[in-house]
């Protein structure tokens, strides 16, 4: 007892001189804060606060709210470690107590290994009517058919082919890489497929959806299928879109479109739409991408000059006057067409004007330019389409096209 008494004394003879130390440099700090320790003697990164003086009744501004935070947010923790030392590094006293000095967050992906499961279906006989009887459906939502895969791995291999735009033997390797999971080539366009076949009634449904909505954008792409060009037309609408592969001809608007729509089609300058009889609204960004063009060329035109400037100006007034609720001054839409024209007739019969072609073209889809500003909810470009053949445009570059028809569907 009387060894450990002495070893207490110096441990408190210790924390007095380490207490001693301590209050010393409190209040050295506190007088360099306060500028008591000369010039020079502040604290680094400490600036001395010389505001401006405002002059008398001058308010404070409020400070410009953010439309949201740029924090980092952090996640909602799956697990806690609590790191603390057990002991001073020093004179190994052991530790107590203590608070929370900071915290990390470490966000980190498992490696899991895929997991097998076997199910075994019981037979039972029915004692009164002597049938034997299985479990329905034990599978529903697991598996589909009798194939070995289960949905969540489908869902994978199908989100890496078609989302991540994976090759097969990549997908083949991921698997066998992260989940230890050996599987044929054969089984991975098996799994594709089967998703294809399920989801044709959604894809139908989906059309359909189209054919009703009040506007619907339309656009083409080129697409080879084992060497053969062809095409991958898109009709699309803010919540849907529908692939198909066919021709370039007119009659791929009338396959899908059908006789039941009657909205408005945005859709380019290509001819295989001027058929349909209901309205149309011809995109902006085509044409205006064709006028900068043109500026480009012909840089010293300076009747080309005016006349973009013109069309570009007359364009943002509408967009102005449909965004306003789509109420523009007096006979509105008959107005800018009017404008139009005027801006483009004395270049339409001029051999020598450059843009005589895009005046033309103008004056041939007049009508087809401003149903924006009678119609907000038509947007005046094409642009939904355009993201709508993007994902297909990007796997045309990697792949130069599919190889059958089932491919491609």
């Amino acid at each position: 007892m009387e060894a450990e008494l002495d070893l207490d004394q110096a441990s408190r003879e210790t924390l007095l001189e380490i207490i001693a130390e301590l209050r010393q440099r409190v209040e050295s700090l506190e007088a360099r804060l306060s500028g008591g320790g000369g010039p020079g003697a502040r604290m680094p990164g400490h600036k001395p606060a010389a505001r401006r003086k405002k002059p008398a009744g001058e308010e404070k501004k409020p400070r410009k709210k953010r439309q949201h935070g740029f924090a980092r947010p952090r996640m909602e923790p799956a697990g806690r470690v609590v790191h603390a030392p057990e002991s001073c590094p020093e004179c190994h006293t052991a530790l107590t107590g203590g608070w929370a000095q900071r915290t990390r967050e470490v966000i980190d992906i498992p490696v899991v290994p895929a997991e097998v499961t076997e199910h075994v279906f019981i037979a039972r006989t029915c004692p009164l009517c002597r049938k034997r009887r299985l479990p329905r459906d034990p599978l529903k939502g697991l598996a589909a058919g009798r194939q070995r895969l289960g949905a969540n791995l489908v869902s994978l291999i199908v989100t890496l082919r078609e989302e991540g735009r994976l090759p097969i033997r990549t997908i083949q390797w991921y698997l066998r890489t992260f989940h230890q999971l050996k599987l044929s080539v054969g089984a991975i366009v098996r799994a594709v497929r089967q998703v294809a076949r399920q989801g044709g009634p959604e894809v139908s449904e989906s059309l359909e959806r189209i054919r009703s909505s009040p506007v619907v954008h339309a656009d083409e792409t080129g697409w080879r299928e084992n060497g053969r060009n062809g095409y991958v037309w898109t009709f699309s609408t803010p919540a849907e879109r529908f692939f198909l592969r066919r021709g370039r001809g007119k009659e791929v608007v009338d396959e899908v479109l059908g006789e039941s729509f009657g909205g408005i089609l945005v859709s380019d300058f290509y001819a295989s739409y001027d058929h349909y009889p209901g309205l149309k609204q011809r995109c902006w960004a085509h044409l205006l991408r064709d006028i900068h063009k043109l500026k480009a060329l012909y840089p010293e035109d300076a009747a080309l000059a005016r006349w973009a400037h013109g069309a570009q100006r007359l364009y943002a007034k509408a967009r102005e006057w449909a965004a306003a609720g789509g109420r523009p001054p007096p006979r509105g839409q008959l107005a800018l067409e009017e404008r139009l024209l005027a801006l483009c007739r004395p270049f339409m019969e001029d051999p020598l004007a450059v843009q005589g072609k895009l005046c033309r073209r103008i004056e041939r889809h007049i009508k087809e330019l401003f149903v924006f500003v009678s119609h907000p909810e038509t947007p005046s470009d094409n642009n939904a389409a355009e993201r709508s053949l993007r994902h297909l445009v990007i796997s045309r570059k990697i792949s130069g096209g599919t190889r059958s028809e089932a491919g491609s569907d």
